[in-house]
Parts: structure tokens; sequence; C-alpha cells
């Protein structure tokens, strides 16, 4: 008979905040194991019975999606070892399917105790690491072409479900392996990188603004993982696994460092044994310490290993080699990590638990954990600093809506938030942008987030004003501060304070006091959250009105189900006896500029579609070059155009297109240009003064943020402070406007600042960063950024949101023509740059000036497309990226910077 089922059947509605879970028992592989790896239970069916072909050995074409949740279910009725269930759905509604593993009674209170010291003492832990099994998760597909990883993920889950092997019992019995096949179901349907939206998965896990993710997030709270596999697949035929390129974030605790590094040589064990490396056969062997950085707050291995203290680990195998050697050597590193998993388990599970403890030592005493690297050539270049941080604090004077979504994400991955109930003063303060502060005041209704409790290593992941790159090379950006990317006004401190304060149990906002009949409602449009939910209440047909600073609401427009909606943003509705009158606020109808036909799901148009479209449930009318040039009724009859980033410096349109552009916005229109294309095509078309500014030939800023000036008088400036943060990944540098306003530029003097990686940032100072662009009656917003990015930039989406709901000039002003200012001629009579750009920025590599020759070299056995420039003692080649490719979709990148390493040229800095 059947044994208790291992999970329920869960979706992201239906998990409870780490709610207790009863203890599970399932069935013992056997009462005696074997030698023999191929004897298996007979009622189990395996992939090939199942599927009707072998997995990868000739396979013809790719499982779906439907065959792997069938062949979960299938082993989930046959086996007592697994049961199966559902974490979320995907975008289009595929459900998320997922196995677990067990072969013995297990208790998932007392594993997710470990991660408390405060509640479990050292003795009972140590009970608990004798008799209770390890958690190894193991994740595949998270980019959709990268299919090996999902199918040696059936091969694993059949031979831990139906093997007789004493392999399999000792994995059995010493571990509880979740198994999630595939993480994006909608991307393996298009063999397509990216979700529906256009997201990369594996960078959305801080923010988890996707279904997919935040499922995910959820069940790894339930059952929380202390080794984690993250399969991929890459360019060319060899096989990545840890130990991991440099940098490694400093918060990530030594204890999972550790186990990656020995899993890593595990694994390399393995690839000896089954013959994948010989004298003969090198094309196939693995590689290590290349490429894959452990830095990101955002991938499928720094997530568990920061937030979940386990052992996170990205696994690629080069997508050049035949399918077959693909899955077998993806089940490869899978089992043999299983192996190391269940034979050092104990150890494993102590360690795991004295890790939250260290965290809790390290939060009380203020100290952050010091830079390292792991890889044997390489120096630590820039130290953490000698600072101590106990408590940071999120004010809540203005912003509250985000503040308050910043809280519930935070709370989302276990972190304590207390909210303080009577004001009290901190003598040493450091405010975010640089700042210090002494006796500063926070008031109530603040938020704190004491460092002295378990997540501590998170807390200071993903708040911390700087990441503190311990040596200079990028897969990614090098700065995701929370509260930067919010722009939530953020201090903290080494002082030991005891506020009078409460733990928040719950996302506040919605009504705070009941409006009578004929009265209203108001909340500040002050916040990205703000925005948000006033576009959704004019989509249900809410009537709402402006003043400068607010948004009023008739009283009987806030139903139930507009307060829930409203409380789920972090908005307070304050009751009022005063009737919504003022500015009448019109639902605009929204063009997205598709060009000559790009992908819906490539770029920021994917992010649009995602933000405007899901977010903020605005209808979105494509419009391509045609329509513009042909003045169509697609284009005409919207009131606000869209124009993504892009490559295309004019966008194709034709003169009679950009002058049909010009007469549209002169109308009462409003375009929005979004960084390269955005910019460059508004320019083409005579709707800016602006230029761009050369960029040094060393110039480096990789996704860092920067201090900026806002006109707060602006219409697009509306509800932001006037001096806050933006985020800037190399993006065009525009000199400032003379015939608009320069709503949002980078200061001149000394209150310039920046975190994060850049060289010569200098550059920036005085340059503009939103522009509005006024023609007749209505503007053109230019932003030098891309405000959609990742979705994670609230500060950006509040200033687009401002951008999309600009009010039409009650008196226009004298560009009422088709015709072109002769500041704005003269703008679009510059020469367009030289290297357009895409969504990503170039390759560039930085050497010594005295190894440029070698490294010249090296790089001409790749292209001949790359640049050089020689600044100082230093040289730098820029490798042009027009399709905006990440670097682990670059043909050849990583293959080039090993062949670098291989050469004995020291690299002083990489950015993909």
């Amino acid at each position: 008979m059947r044994l208790p089922r291992l999970a329920l059947f869960l979706t992201a509605a239906l998990i409870p905040s780490l709610a207790a879970t009863p203890a599970i028992a399932a069935g013992h592989p056997a009462a005696t194991c074997g030698t023999d790896p191929a004897a298996h239970l007979s009622g189990v069916p395996s992939p090939e019975s199942f599927l009707g072909f072998p997995l990868g050995l000739g396979q013809q074409r790719v499982v779906t999606n439907a065959e792997i949740r069938d062949y979960l279910r299938a082993v989930d009725k046959a086996s007592d070892r697994v049961s199966t269930g559902t974490l979320a759905t995907s975008v289009l509604g595929q459900p998320l399917d997922y196995a677990v593993v067990a072969g013995k009674h297990v208790d998932l209170d007392e594993i997710r105790g470990l991660r408390d010291p405060r509640t479990m003492r050292p003795d009972r832990a140590r009970r608990v690491a004798a008799r209770q099994p390890a958690v190894v998760w193991i994740a595949g597909n998270v980019h959709g072409g990268e299919a090996s990883g999902a199918d040696a993920a059936l091969k694993t889950l059949y031979e831990l479900a139906a093997g007789l092997s004493c392999a399999v019992r000792e994995r059995a019995d010493n571990l509880i392996t979740v198994i999630l096949p595939t993480q994006n179901p909608d991307g393996r349907d298009a063999n397509r990188r990216q979700n529906e939206f256009g997201f990369d998965l594996n960078r959305d896990w801080f923010a988890r603004t996707q279904p997919e993710t935040d499922g995910k997030l959820e069940l790894l709270r339930r059952y929380p993982p202390q080794v984690f596999i993250d399969a991929h697949e890459m360019g060319g035929r060899r096989y990545f696994f840890p130990p991991n390129a440099d940098p490694i974030h400093h918060e990530i605790a030594d204890a999972p460092v550790d186990w990656i590094n020995r899993i890593g040589a595990a694994n390399k064990a393995a690839f000896g044994y089954n013959g994948a490396c010989t004298a003969t056969v090198t094309t196939e062997c693995y590689f290590n310490y290349d490429v894959y950085d452990l830095f990101f707050m955002g991938y499928g291995d720094t997530v568990p290993a920061t937030g979940f203290g386990a052992a996170g680990m990205t696994y690629e195998k080069g997508s050049s080699s035949a399918v077959e050697d693909r899955v077998q050597q993806q089940f490869t590193t899978q089992w043999a990590t299983l192996g190391w998993a269940a034979v050092n388990k104990r150890e494993v599970l102590n360690s795991y638990y004295r890790t939250w403890a260290d965290a809790l030592a390290e939060g009380r005493a203020g100290a952050l954990e010091p830079n390292e690297v792991v890889q044997p050539e390489n120096t630590v270049q820039f130290p953490v600093p000698d600072i101590k941080i106990r408590s940071y604090f999120l004010m809540p004077g203005r912003q509250l809506g985000d503040v308050r979504r910043l809280v519930e994400r935070l709370r989302r991955m276990d972190v304590e938030v207390y909210k303080i109930k009577k004001p009290f003063v901190v003598r040493d303060a450091r405010v975010f942008g640089g700042r210090s502060g002494t006796n500063v005041r926070v008031p109530e209704g603040a938020y704190w987030i004491p460092m002295d409790q378990p997540q501590k290593h998170w807390i200071q992941a993903t708040l911390g004003e700087d990441p503190y790159v311990p040596f200079p090379y990028f897969y990614d950006v090098s700065s995701w501060s929370n509260p930067l990317l919010m722009g939530i006004d953020t201090l903290y401190t080494g002082d030991v304070v005891r506020p009078r304060a409460e733990l928040v149990r719950r996302i506040e906002g919605g009504r705070t006091g009941a409006a009578p009949r004929h009265g209203s409602y108001t909340y500040a449009m002050d916040s990205a959250s703000a925005a948000q939910l006033t576009f959704q209440l004019l989509g249900r047909g809410v009537a709402a009105v402006r003043d400068a600073s607010s948004v009023r609401v008739p009283a009987a427009g806030v139903t139930p189900d507009v307060d829930r909606l409203a409380r789920s943003l972090g908005v307070g509705l304050a009751p009022s006896r005063r009737p919504a009158t003022g500015e009448t606020i019109t639902l605009p109808d929204v063009g997205l500029f598709r060009g000559t036909g790009i992908s819906t799901t490539s770029g920021s148009y994917g992010e649009a579609r995602y933000v405007l479209g899901q977010r903020w449930g605005l209808g979105l009318t494509p419009v391509t070059t045609a329509d513009i040039n042909d003045n169509t009724a697609a284009f005409t009859e919207r009131t606000v155009l869209l124009v993504p980033d892009g490559s295309n410096a004019t966008g194709g349109l034709t003169a009679a297109g950009q002058a049909n552009l010009r007469s549209w916005i002169a109308q009462g229109r409003t375009y929005i240009g979004l960084r390269n294309e955005g910019t460059r095509l508004a320019r083409a078309a005579g709707l800016t003064s602006t230029t761009e500014k050369p960029k040094p030939d060393d110039y480096l800023v990789i996704g860092s943020h920067l201090r900026v000036n806002v006109d707060t008088g602006s219409p697009v400036g509306s509800g932001r402070p006037a001096e806050d943060f933006e985020f800037n990944n190399d993006d065009p540098i525009l000199t400032p406007s003379t015939t608009g306003t320069n709503v949002v530029t980078y200061p001149s003097g000394d209150t310039f600042w920046h975190n994060g990686y850049t060289i010569h940032e200098d550059t920036l100072k005085g340059t503009s960063v939103v522009v509005d662009e006024p023609t007749g009656a209505g503007h053109a917003v230019l932003f030098a950024f891309n405000p959609l990015f990742r979705a994670y930039n609230e500060s950006g989406l509040q200033l687009l949101a401002n951008a999309v709901l600009h009010p039409a000039a009650s008196a226009p002003s004298t560009l009422r023509t088709p015709g072109v200012d002769p500041a704005r001629a003269a703008a679009a009579a510059e020469p367009a740059p030289a290297n357009l750009g895409g969504e990503w920025r170039p390759s560039r590599i930085q050497v010594a000036a005295g190894d440029l020759a070698r490294t010249r070299s090296v790089v001409s056995r790749y292209t001949d497309t790359a640049t050089v420039a020689v600044a100082g003692d230093s040289a730098y080649l820029t490798i042009p990226n027009p399709a905006g490719l990440q670097f682990d979709e670059h043909p050849f990148l990583r293959d080039l910077i090993g062949d670098l390493r291989a050469a004995s040229i020291p690299l002083r800095s990489v950015a993909g």
C-alpha cells in the first residue's frame, strides 16, 4: 500500500510562508542492496520505456514539457520513494512540476530548524544532522534552449526511484532530492533562452518578478537545500563545473564554498571514471575557474548559496557535443554530486548549522565577511572596507509603497523586519550615497532590519550600498543594491541600537480609515507601486484625479477588491471628506514600437510587455516602422509611443515617417525613447537637441548606480526627490538639451557619486539622464538608460510612469508644425556612433600595455573586429556585441578568456 505522500500538490498561491510541515516518509529502496547498477524495480517505468526512445542516444526530437510532466507523475504512481507537485505556472500557464525523492522517514521542520540557531541548541542540531537527510536540488533548463539538464534529470529520477544498488540506497537514505526538470517550460517549447516575457530567469532571483522564479523560491523555502545544481548548456563542447571564476561575493559563507570546491573534485573523479577526459578525447573535457563567477545576486547559484547557505552551483555542458554526450555528462555530474552529498551529509548538516550560527554572531558584532579569491593566480584587488554594520533603516518619509514592497521582498526570504513604534536617534549613521551623519533621527514608521539574525548574509548582499567586488571580472552587473534600485532613503549604522519596534507580519497598505460616502481616498503619487495602482484603477474604470503630488479616488470606487489591490502594492489609501476633484487622469493608449519586426520576447520590448502590459495592465498595440512611415491608424490613434532599446539608430523611418512622428507629437501625444534606439531615433527625427558624448577609450561603467539631480517641478520628475540614484549599464552619454527640460542629470560638482565598478565615470558629470523635449502640445521624453531593465529598477519605473501619464501642454510650444528647430536639426546631422551596441555592452578585456602584442595574437584566432585602445599602462580590447548576447551565449568569448589565461597573460579586468 502507498505510504504517506512526501509532499502536497502545491501551487504558488497555496504555498505557505514556511508553515509547519508534518513528518513525512517514503519507501526504502530495498531491504538489501547489491552492486549491480542495472538492477531496478520492474514496476517503475524507465524514461526510455515511457517515452518510446532512449534519452539522448539517437534522439530525433526534444522531450516535450507534457512528456516530462507525465513521466514525473508515472514515476510517482509507481514508486513509494517519489512524490510530485506543481510549484507554479509559467507565463503561458504551463505547470512547473517537480518530484521529491526520499528513502526514509524525514522531518522537514527539523531540517528547516537548522537555519535558526536561536531556537535550536547545538546538541540538538548534532542529533538532527545524524538522523535527518540533507536536501539536494537538481534544477534544469532555466534557459529554454538548454535541454540536456532536464533530460538528464529524468534519468536521475529513475535511478533514485527504481534502483536497487547500494549506491542508490546510500543516496536515498541520506538525501531528500528535489528534481525540477525544467524551470522555463515556455522557453523550452520555443527553444528560446528567455521566458515568454523575454526575461532571463537566471537573472531574476533576487527580484523574483516572473512567476517561474517566484514559485521556485517559495518551494526552496519549504525544502531549503544544502546543495543546489543549476544545469545549463553553453557554446563549444567542453563541460564546466566549479570551482568558480573570481569574483565570489564576500557574503557567501566559507562552508558552501568549501562544499562547492569539493563537489568539483568529485565531478572530476566521475569524469575520469566515465572516460570523458582522456589523452585522445580532450575536446570533451571539463574545465573549472574560467568564465562563471559567483557574484551577482540574481543567479541560480549565488542565491541558493547566499540566501539558503547551500552549495549553489552552475553546471554548463557545451551544446556542440552530440545529444547523447550532453545528457550522459549532465547525468554524470548529477549522480556524482548526489554521491558526494550522501557520503558527507552529516558533516554538511553540521556545517550548515554553524553557517547560520556564524551569521548570527557576525550580525551581532556588525562584521562583514572579507573579500577572498579562489583562482590560484588571482589576488584580492579591492578589500571590503573596515566598517561595522549592525542595522539598516528604510525611511518612510516618501515612496512608502516601494518601501513596503522591499520589506515584503525581504520577508519572503525569511528576513525579519521591524517597524519602529517610537522615534529615536542614531548617533553615527551612514546615509546611502556615500554620506555620513551624526544624531540622525529615525521616525516612527521607519523599518528596521537588524543584522543580528540568521539571514545576515542575504541582508548585506541585497541591501548593501556597494557589493565590494574583490576582483575586476564581470559576468554581469557590478551593483544591484535594492534600496538604490528603488531610490529609497536608507541609512545603516554600526551602533548597538534597541529601538521600540514590532515585527512586521504582513504587507501594509490599503484603506487607513473610512471615508464618508461622498468623500474620497488619497494616496501619494511618489512610487512605482502608486503608479501601478493608478494604471490598474484606470483599467478597471475607476475615476481618478490628481494634483501636483497625489491621486484622489471617489470613495465609492474603493471597493474591497480595490482595497486588497492597494494593500498588495503597499499603497496606503487615506480617507478624506473632500470629494474627488482635480485634473482627470485618463487611461493612455500605448503603442509599442516594434520597428521592422523584432521578436516580442526580445530585450526591453519583452520587458515592456511585462511591466506595462502585465504589471500595469495597459493594452499595448504593436507599431511598426511601416505604420509610422505610412501614417496608419495603428500609429496615429495612439496617445503614447514607447520605443524600447535596440540597435537601429533611425528605427528605419523615412523622411516622411520622421515628419509624421513630429506632427503626431505636436497634436499632444507623447513619444518615449529608451536608451540606444529610443534616443537615437528621436535625434534622427529632429525631436531633441541632445547629442551623444564620445566615451574615452578606457571608459567602463558596468551596471553601477550614480547619484542624479532631479527637476522635481517637471511632470516627468514628479514624486522623485531632488537627489536620487539611477542605474547605468554602459548607457549612451547625452549632452544636455538646449530645447527642452533636462529632468534628470548627473551632478557636475562634489555631489557626484557612484558605486560598483567604473573607469572614467567622471565623463558622466553634468550630462543628461532624462530629457523632456516639447513639440507643439506634445512631448518626447528620452531616457539615456533603460528603466525597464529586468523590471527591478523601481525609481526608473516611476519616471517612466510619469512620462506615460505626461499631460498635453495647455499652451503648446512654438514648435506647432512638423518643422525642426535649428538646434535639433544640428543634432540630427551629427554622425551616428560607430558602434551602435545592442541590449548589452560589448565585451572589454583590460591587460597591461606591455602584453598587448601577445593579447592581440590570441584574440586574432577568434575575430578581426576587435578594437584596441591604450590608456596609461593599460590596453583595452573591445569586442563588438551587436546582437546583445549575454556572456554565456557568446560564440567564443569563454574560450578566448581561457586561451589568454593559458598563455599566462594577466587579465586586469574583464567585462562580458
